[in-house]
């Protein structure tokens, strides 16, 4: 046995090396010829558009004989969102800062200089950090002062302020709301089965479907419940002419669009936490509020803070429920920057368009870099 083992080695290591170095090559030269041209295919299809729409907030596109014609006008498309035409449609309309609007302000200047002060003290603050950091802060400043200074009597939010109300409070609601569902699907309840089931649906239906179905359920008038509208006295409100309801209803719809996918992400973390701490804490008198804080919150921490970042990169994007559900109206109270850039596409303004767009791009990315490094990685145990 021995013998015929050293034989059948001796064989392979022949037939190895009989192999020719040109076989040797291309078993070497295999990862980059198979995995390769799939990295520049995607590379292209991702880094042209972003190029292209570069370049197009750039210039005025215009229809000319035989084609079209590009001009180079610079920064001007920019500045048309911050100070020119399109100020209102981008920013919004301002009026002069109330007490309420002014105390807001001076609050969130308060909060940001403590919060950099606290980094700059700590023991493992660094340059970049203290860069990021500062990035985030101007930002959110600057974000505070557009709201407050927008909000109100005289005032009327930008698609900028109404996006950025889509993602904070849609996301918060989700959050909350799947975090509340999965929690209760973990305990020894009955029908559990058959809820995780039932809560899941939403995420299998289309926004647009999601939007037609919200716009038919919101009509107070002819809609299926307009007879428990009238019943709880709310058959004569048009939710559709005022800027807050309508917004209200585009964040509900959204809502229970996404709330699905917040609880089977947050289920599977509350699953997998262990029932060994848990069990012990309870031998111990816990109450159950202090398990959760105390035992379950830090193991799932990691992963909803992941989850969030997820949904907050989606959020930004938005652009079916306001359509179909209010045509971006009353006016364009309820237009996210998706939809802004779509309708100005739409209207052959691509250099208006693609400049819309940049700037969703800088926010987001602003936004979702920031809850990275101040959120999920510390929920994750990295300073």
């Amino acid at each position: 046995m021995q013998s015929s083992s050293h034989a059948s080695s001796a064989g392979r290591s022949r037939r190895a090396s009989r192999r020719s170095p040109l076989a040797d090559w291309l078993d070497r030269q295999a990862p980059y010829v198979f995995v390769l041209p799939t990295v520049l295919v995607i590379l292209g299809f991702s880094i042209f558009p972003l190029v292209a729409s570069a370049y197009l907030s750039l210039t005025r596109f215009a229809i000319s004989e035989g084609g079209y014609e590009l001009t180079f006008v610079g920064l001007r498309n920019y500045v048309r969102l911050f100070t020119g035409s399109q100020q209102f449609h981008f920013t919004g309309v301002f009026r002069p800062p109330g007490l309420i609007s002014l105390a807001v302000m001076a609050a969130a200047a308060l909060v940001t200089v403590w919060w950099l002060a606290r980094y700059l003290r700590g023991a493992r603050r660094s340059a970049m950090g203290a860069l990021g950091r500062a990035i985030a802060a101007a930002a959110f400043l600057a974000l505070v002062w557009l709201g407050a200074s927008t909000t109100g009597n005289g005032g009327a939010l930008g698609s900028l302020m109404v996006t950025l109300f889509y993602v904070v409070v849609g996301v918060a609601l989700q959050f909350a709301l799947g975090l509340g569902l999965a929690y209760l699907c973990t305990l020894p309840l009955g029908g559990g089965r058959f809820f995780r089931l039932l809560f899941f649906l939403p995420l299998m239906v289309t926004p647009v479907g999601i939007a037609y179905m919200f716009r038919m359920m919101a009509d107070t008038s002819v809609g299926p419940l307009a007879p428990l509208w009238s019943l709880v006295g709310l058959g004569q409100i048009q939710w559709a002419a005022d800027p807050w309801l309508a917004r209200t209803v585009v964040v509900i719809g959204d809502t229970w669009q996404w709330v699905p996918f917040m609880f089977l992400v947050l289920l599977a973390a509350l699953e997998g936490v262990s029932r060994d701490q848990v069990e012990a804490a309870q031998l111990d008198g816990a109450s159950n509020w202090r398990i959760f804080r105390d035992v379950t919150w830090p193991s799932i921490a990691p992963v909803a803070a992941s989850a969030v970042l997820i949904r907050l990169i989606e959020a930004f994007k938005i652009v079916d429920l306001p359509n179909v559900l209010t045509n971006g109206g009353p006016g364009i109270a309820t237009e996210s920057m998706t939809l802004h850039a779509f309708i100005e596409w739409r209207t052959l303004n691509l250099g208006g368009a693609s400049a819309v767009a940049y700037m969703l791009f800088f926010v987001s990315t602003i936004a979702c870099v920031s809850f990275f490094q101040l959120v999920v990685r510390r929920a994750r145990g990295h300073a």
